[in-house]
């Protein structure tokens, strides 16, 4: 994927970089994390992009609000469907729902979760390898005193 930066202007919010996002859509008719790769600009609250996953390549368009934290996009398929997303961004990345309409998928309604984050920030949704250790047990030793 071409990323096409037009550094000005650009969103200084941290919660809304520029660039590689990765994560994920669930369909409850398919069980499982959908993963997506997006490359996505965010621009005095548009919101573009591109992206891939297994049902294809699509571009985004939409629009986000740093006050809010509210997003909201169109990711059209190339050649196919459009999907149109809901979410916020609390820090952590954007969740939220996504929604075909009735009439994009032979009159049934579907509708899912997902969840999208800047590639390089740890998996939000707790999807990562962890270490354990045990934790540290105090003890007390009595220690007597010789008095002479």
């Amino acid at each position: 994927m071409e990323f096409d930066s037009q550094s000005q202007n650009l969103e200084a919010d941290p919660n809304f970089p520029s660039g590689p996002w990765t994560g994920f859509f669930l369909q409850p008719q398919l069980p499982g994390k959908h993963r997506m790769e997006l490359h996505l600009t965010f621009q005095n609250g548009v919101m573009t992009g591109e992206g891939r996953d297994w049902v294809g390549n699509f571009t985004i368009r939409g629009r986000y609000d740093v006050a809010t934290g509210q997003c909201h996009w169109t990711k059209r398929y190339l050649g196919k469907h459009d999907v149109f997303y809901n979410g916020f961004n609390e820090g952590k990345g954007i969740w939220g729902v996504w929604e075909i309409a009735a009439t994009a998928n032979a009159g049934v309604k579907l509708r899912g979760g997902f969840h999208i984050w800047p590639e390089g920030m740890a998996d939000p949704t707790g999807d990562r390898l962890a270490e354990e250790a045990d934790v540290p047990v105090e003890t007390r030793e009595l220690v007597t005193a010789d008095v002479d």
